[in-house]
């Protein structure tokens, strides 16, 4: 299309979750506690975590951050859903459009590897127990947490790059309740090939590598609790692997439907609903899966409350 007979749009329209008023309210009741729960659950893991001394391990170190990184994603997207739901239209600027849809990246990009990592700590805490303070060592730790920033801020460079080179020429309406690089190439008028190509060749690195390590690691990690002679060991494992791999199915699963699949083969109403699982319902979920579920953080929990009460 002509550039020159290009409408330059300064807004884009969402369409949002449903269009009746009457939906609209009811949805910000339910996803502003789905919020809050998101919010508390995870700042309250962040605090339990740093006042706890039998929790400053790798494990939870980890398990702190994700409790950050889910915070900040889920953040980026509720609180523009939340005001519009509020709102009889619902407007965003071009530039917040491609912000929003930058910091959702990162933080997204970061919780995928982020996965891994908590799998390749749990290799070593299974599989090589006597090396494990040194392998994880509070230096290596944070360097795996730069890498996970690193590559999360380097991948949605890629995106807005390519996010804005692309023309909106014929309409401004997108069908979905935020900025999501799938929807954003279904609705513009360029030529999204070479987008499309570079978004699968990166997604392919960042998702691709990061389910490797996951699989890799249990690979392992299943091995050496075959070989476990306690029956108790064995179970013990396999519960914290089940949960962690619970939620790598669940995370990387709505990702391989989303972005792994050309845009022609996407219908918009399956893919707000697949995007508004992982990036609001999946941050509630995470504290459950990985944290409540541990008798470490339980007991944390019950020392946390019972000195608040006998102070207060």
């Amino acid at each position: 299309m002509d550039i020159e007979n290009c409408t330059v749009f300064t807004n884009f329209i969402l369409l949002g979750l449903s269009g009746r008023q009457d939906v609209q309210q009811g949805l910000f009741v339910l996803f502003l506690l789905v919020y809050g729960i998101t919010v508390i659950a995870n700042l309250g893991m962040i605090l339990l975590i740093s006042i706890d001394s039998r929790l400053h391990t790798p494990m939870y170190y980890f398990l702190s951050n994700l409790s950050f990184c889910d915070v900040c994603y889920s953040s980026s997207v509720s609180l523009k859903m939340l005001a519009d739901f509020l709102c009889e239209q619902k407007k965003i600027t071009y530039n917040l459009c491609v912000v929003q849809m930058f910091f959702f990246g990162i933080f997204a990009d970061v919780e995928c590897v982020m996965l891994s990592v908590m799998a390749y700590d749990r290799y070593v805490a299974i599989c090589n127990p006597l090396v494990y303070s040194v392998t994880m060592s509070r230096r290596v730790c944070i360097q795996l947490m730069a890498i996970a920033y690193t590559v999360g801020f380097m991948d949605m460079t890629i995106f807005t790059y390519f996010t804005i080179r692309l023309s909106f020429c014929n309409s401004n309406i997108i069908n979905h309740f935020f900025c999501e690089l799938p929807t954003l190439l279904a609705l513009s008028t360029s030529d999204t090939t070479t987008t499309e190509i570079a978004v699968t060749v990166s997604c392919s690195f960042v998702v691709g590598s990061s389910v490797i390590i996951v699989l890799l690691s249990y690979s392992y990690i299943i091995t050496t609790i075959l070989r476990m002679k306690s029956a108790e060991g064995r179970r013990k494992a396999f519960s914290t692997c089940a949960s962690h791999l619970t939620a790598v199915a669940i995370f990387y699963g709505t990702l391989f439907f989303m972005y792994f699949q050309p845009s022609s083969s996407h219908s918009m109403d399956t893919d707000k609903v697949t995007s508004l699982f992982y990036a609001v319902v999946i941050p509630m979920l995470n504290p459950l899966i990985y944290s409540l579920r541990n008798k470490d953080v339980k007991g944390a929990l019950k020392k946390a409350v019972g000195t608040k009460l006998c102070t207060g």
